[in-house]
C-alpha cells in the first residue's frame, strides 16, 4: 500500500486560506485516485473532494464546492487540497486516502479506500 502524509493544517480566521499537501511513497502514485476525507469528533470520516489518477476529473461534496480545490502534481507524488473562503464548520481533522485507479471513478465512500493518512488539523476562528 502507498504511504500518506498530511501537512500544511493550522488555525485560520474565517474568511481566509490553507493549503494542504498530501506526500505520498511507497507505491507509484500515478497508480492511485486520491481523496480528502474530513472528520469532526464523534463524527464519522466525510468525503470532502477526489481525483483521478490523472489528475483530468475532479469531485466535490456540495459544501466546499466553489471554494476548495483538488489537485495533484504525479511528478512529486504529491496531492493537494486548496481551501479558500474558510468557514468555522470546515475546522476539522482533514485526511487524504488512495485507491488503485482500476475504480474508475474515486469514491466518495471512506470504506473503499485502501490507504490513509494520519490526518492534519485544520481550525477556523469565526
Amino acid at each position: 500500500q502507498v504511504q500518506l502524509v498530511e501537512s500544511g493544517g493550522g488555525l485560520v480566521q474565517a474568511g481566509g486560506s490553507l493549503r494542504l499537501s498530501c506526500a505520498a511513497s511507497g507505491h507509484t502514485f500515478s497508480n492511485y485516485n486520491m481523496a480528502w476525507f474530513r472528520q469532526t469528533p464523534g463524527k464519522e470520516r466525510a468525503f470532502v473532494a477526489a481525483i483521478k489518477w490523472s489528475g483530468t476529473s475532479t469531485y466535490y461534496a456540495d459544501s466546499v464546492k466553489g471554494r476548495f480545490t483538488i489537485s495533484r502534481d504525479n511528478a512529486k507524488n504529491t496531492l493537494y487540497l486548496q481551501m479558500n473562503s474558510l468557514k468555522s464548520e470546515d475546522t476539522a481533522v482533514y485526511y487524504c486516502a488512495a485507491v488503485r485507479r482500476s475504480m474508475l471513478v474515486p469514491p466518495r465512500l471512506e470504506r473503499e479506500y485502501e490507504s490513509w493518512g494520519q490526518g492534519t488539523q485544520v481550525t477556523v476562528s469565526s
